[in-house]
């Protein structure tokens, strides 16, 4: 007898020439070519973009990429320091050409035009029509939804990778598309590979990555094949990602022993980080109906919704709502007897396909929202939103064409609006000029191979490159703050006796300021987060970094402060200065020190929610002390004998929660959680405010 493998098998070679044919893009160089002018276009009038992370570890990365840095810095970065670095090498090179910040950033916006390329392509999979005329009209009309993300549109020519590894993945998803109309286990095993290779390069590909085992579930074969072929996914997924990731993982297990540090360390465990699960809950819902209202949430044009940056994106609701049309029509035709009608070969490939991605999509939405909540991580998702959102609309309206067009033109119009008024594209925009970044480093400096300690969220790890070679860096205050004490002390001791007495701290301004001047950067606060470390600053031997083609940092001043000096709008300075050893005796600080840290403690076992990570160091200042919380962004301080919390990335007022002395007795009843991607505290009593 003949197996229904072998039957399904030899009609599939059957037909498998003319499907291929049918499924194949019309008119695809001029539209590439298209696509890609567009994205140049939209690069040039939005202009240079500085973001955060370009300056914090993107170039930083490529620079480590190609040096072996490990023994000469430490968290350099922050813990972004020890990401893959690989995808940032290209970046790092263009900066190494002595091309313009213009022509670099036109190459990267050739190289994210890519994503329209694919998504026209997945666009013509899943037309219903053999029609060459109405399948480019239906992949046009794809390629526009995918434009009209606003996220998407502010990452062309940009340094983030989210774009570039995404075209890996939104490959990969093509490729399963083109498996499910012609099944063929090559193409699983490319996309398998594409997929793997993608997450590698960056982890917040995984979830996509694993999410197309769901498309495999609309492969037309038999329970044999469709297993054999999400085998065969799987394992090439897997191979992608370990030729991508072992060279580095092999590096940070020999550093660290945790392959993938400084995450997953609540398994690893590697002292140098923290062993609290780390999970960026920012835009992740507090709660199932925050979850449900998200499509929604992401219309309206303000902050941190989905993005730190106004992000306005109608098409998830749209989509929201076609979907649920779309149930209800199915069950009301259930209850009706058949029409008896059949579709074409075309029509029902198509729609194969359409369901296969579709099916795809729901579990990565889902999978997305409890990960992270990102959007920009989100952006291969993004373009096969696109297709859906087109593919339903001109399933539903198959019929009455102009209805269609009334509702595109629409939805078109609306997300304009929202685009030209509602949104941001640029970070920091600075303008074009002929460098990426135009640094001018003092003589001594680049010729004196010194090691760097710097503070601020913001790690300036970007300036590496440019000092002396064998110069070294660590950013030990800021985003993640490294221990005075354990490993982290051990390692830091280690390099600070190894450059000794080439030991500078490097900071963002002009000069330091007196403490009198309240401004920062301010000696007494640098002396105050060194005097862990026995260090001080010896202002006797300062030096000034210029920084060109970069928006000047904001200075933050108190209302009695000297008048702020004007900056020349792409000017950034970075002032350096000697450490020298501090032998004073602190040991009168040591009470004070350990009843910051049990009111801190007290604080967290009180609202668990709110405070994670659990116990960060402490950084102590003269009035008192603060801890940063990666998870949840916020940042608690004792000050002048107050507990206070602040989320520094949607700013507002600080909210008090009553005395320190009150606290160190023991945790408080406090009612506290998050709403909208906002914190709130409050004791069940009122507190008297400073």
């Amino acid at each position: 007898m003949i197996s229904s493998d072998a039957l399904l098998a030899g009609a599939g070679r059957t037909v498998n020439l003319t499907a291929t044919r049918d499924i194949a893009a019309p008119y695809r160089v001029p539209v590439y070519v298209a696509c890609t002018v567009f994205a140049l276009i939209v690069n040039y009038l939005l202009g240079k973009d500085m973001a955060w992370d370009t300056l914090s570890y993107h170039i930083y990365a490529g620079f480590n990429a190609v040096n072996d840095r490990f023994a000469q810095d430490y968290f350099a970065a922050g813990p972004a320091s020890y990401f893959n670095p690989y995808i940032h090498v290209p970046f790092y090179y263009l900066i190494t050409t002595g091309l313009s910040s213009l022509e670099i950033s036109s190459i990267l916006a050739i190289a994210h035009s890519v994503i329209l390329w694919l998504t026209y392509e997945l666009a013509v999979i899943v037309c219903p029509s053999n029609d060459p005329h109405k399948r480019l009209m239906f992949g046009l009309c794809g390629v526009v939804f995918a434009l009209i993300n606003p996220i998407l549109l502010q990452q062309i020519g940009s340094t983030f990778a989210d774009i570039t590894t995404g075209e890996l993945v939104l490959a990969g998803w093509l490729l399963l598309a083109v498996a499910v109309r012609t099944p063929s286990t090559t193409r699983v095993i490319c996309a398998g590979l594409l997929c793997g290779i993608a997450t590698g390069l960056k982890l917040t590909n995984a979830i996509h990555a694993i999410s197309g085992f769901a498309v495999l579930i609309m492969l037309p074969l038999t329970l044999h094949g469709r297993i054999r072929d999400g085998l065969a996914y799987g394992i090439s997924l897997g191979l992608g990602f370990l030729v991508i990731a072992a060279p580095w993982s092999y590096r940070l297990a020999e550093r660290f022993g945790n392959p993938l540090f400084p995450l997953m360390n609540n398994i690893f465990r590697s002292p140098e980080f923290t062993s609290e699960p780390l999970h960026h809950l920012r835009f992740i819902p507090a709660t199932v109906a925050e979850a449900l209202w998200r499509p929604f949430a992401m219309i309206d044009p303000v902050t941190m919704v989905h993005e730190e940056m106004r992000a306005p994106d109608p098409r998830y609701a749209v989509l929201f709502i076609l979907v649920s049309v779309f149930l209800y029509r199915w069950l009301w035709r259930r209850r009706t007897p058949s029409s008896g009608q059949s579709l074409s070969r075309a029509d029902a490939g198509s729609a194969r396909a359409l369901a296969a991605i579709g099916c795809g999509l729901a579990v990565d939405w889902v999978a997305w929202l409890s990960g992270s909540g990102n959007s920009r991580y989100f952006l291969p998702m993004s373009s096969v939103a696109a297709v859906v959102t087109i593919a339903m609309l001109f399933r539903l309206f198959a019929t009455r064409p102009k209805a269609r067009n009334y509702v595109l033109l629409g939805i078109l119009g609306v997300q304009g609006v929202q685009l030209w008024m509602g949104a941001d594209y640029r970070w920091n925009e600075v303008p074009w000029n002929d460098h990426w970044i135009d640094v001018t480093v003092p003589a001594k400096l680049a010729s004196e191979p010194n090691l760097y300690l710097t503070m601020g969220a913001q790690t300036n790890s970007f300036i590496a490159p440019y000092l002396a070679p064998g110069a070294g860096l660590i950013n030990f205050s800021g985003g993640y703050t490294l221990g005075a004490e354990g490993a982290n002390r051990a390692r830091i001791d280690a390099l600070t006796k190894r450059f000794a007495p080439n030991i500078r701290v490097l900071v963002r301004g002009e000069r330091l300021y007196r403490k009198d001047e309240l401004r920062t950067p301010n000696r007494a606060q640098i002396d105050e987060a060194l005097r862990p470390f026995s260090l001080r600053v010896d202002e006797t031997d300062c030096a000034t970094i210029i920084v060109r083609g970069l928006p000047p940092e904001l200075e933050f001043t108190l209302s009695n402060s000297q008048p702020v000096v004007p900056q020349a709008r792409d000017t950034t300075y970075l002032v350096s200065c000697r450490i020298a050893p501090d032998k004073a005796d602190y040991s009168g600080q040591m009470s004070a020190h350990r009843n910051i840290d049990l009111t801190l403690d007290h604080l967290e076992d009180a609202c668990p929610a709110l405070f994670q990570q659990r116990r960060p160091y402490t950084e102590y200042s003269v009035d008192g002390g603060l801890r940063r919380y990666l998870n949840t962004d916020l940042t608690a301080w004792i000050r002048h004998g107050w507990v206070t919390f602040l989320q520094p990335s949607i700013g507002g007022d600080m909210i008090y929660l009553g005395r320190e002395s009150a606290w160190i007795k023991g945790p408080i009843q406090v009612r506290c959680g998050r709403r909208d991607g906002r914190y709130f505290a409050s004791l069940p009593e009122a507190t008297e405010r400073p």
